[in-house]
């Protein structure tokens, strides 16, 4: 039950995101109607972004014991709020490639039942970087849509309450969906969404315990991007 709820939460979370992006837009529409025209970006265009970054994971993949039984309990990742860099440059005028530049902290637990314990903390550099379409080359509003690879490099790690625990670095693939909405001159509001699915391995104290973990993230972000 308490999963339950805190996926709920988790998709609450994610709406409400999007949908304060999609209100800042429409409050800054009619400013924008009195300013510089701004042209979407075209071929051989740089679009540099600074963005305000959500990364969150649903995942609650099961922790078992060396020998695969269920140890009653199950992961929770919390998420993290920071700033990112997007650097997009365009290779025409409709396809474009993005990458981003960040890191975020987590915190994972071990819960189940009454145990709900903190047991490592960590930073995690999650590149990623996607192939964008981008249909409309006209006007103040650029949409686009994206899929890409991503890497999850775990590093600073910090144990807690006497655990012992190794991330494994992996691979991933992602998903992205956003848009440019130009303000004046050079000058954009972006809002971005990307899914990334990627699976790591977590060792708990030398593998007595384990968990193959899904850790999916959102990554919602609502930033002001320049054109170069």
């Amino acid at each position: 039950m308490r999963r339950q709820r805190a996926s709920g939460m988790s998709k609450m979370k994610l709406k409400t995101l999007i949908l304060s992006a999609v209100a800042v837009a429409a409050f800054a529409a009619p400013a924008m109607a009195q300013t510089a025209v701004w042209e979407a970006p075209k071929k051989g265009d740089w679009v540099i972004t600074g963005r305000v970054t959500d990364v969150f994971s649903e995942a609650d993949n099961a922790i078992t014991t060396a020998a695969g039984a269920d140890s009653g309990l199950h992961v929770d990742v919390g998420d993290s709020v920071m700033p990112t860099l997007g650097f997009t440059y365009f290779l025409t005028d409709h396809l474009a490639v993005e990458a981003i530049l960040g890191t975020t902290k987590h915190e994972i637990r071990a819960q189940g039942g009454t145990t709900d314990v903190a047991v490592h903390e960590t930073w995690v550099l999650p590149p990623v970087v996607t192939l964008q379409y981008r249909p409309l080359t006209e006007g103040r509003f650029s949409p686009y849509v994206g899929a890409g690879v991503n890497y999850m490099l775990f590093y600073s790690g910090e144990d807690k309450n006497g655990f012992k625990v190794d991330l494994d670095d992996n691979f991933g693939y992602a998903l992205q969906a956003g848009a440019d909405i130009g303000i004046q001159g050079p000058w954009s509001l972006n809002v971005d969404v990307k899914k990334v699915w990627v699976n790591i391995d977590a060792d708990v104290n030398d593998g007595a315990l384990k968990s193959d973990v899904d850790l999916d993230p959102w990554v919602v972000s609502v930033g002001v991007g320049r054109k170069f």
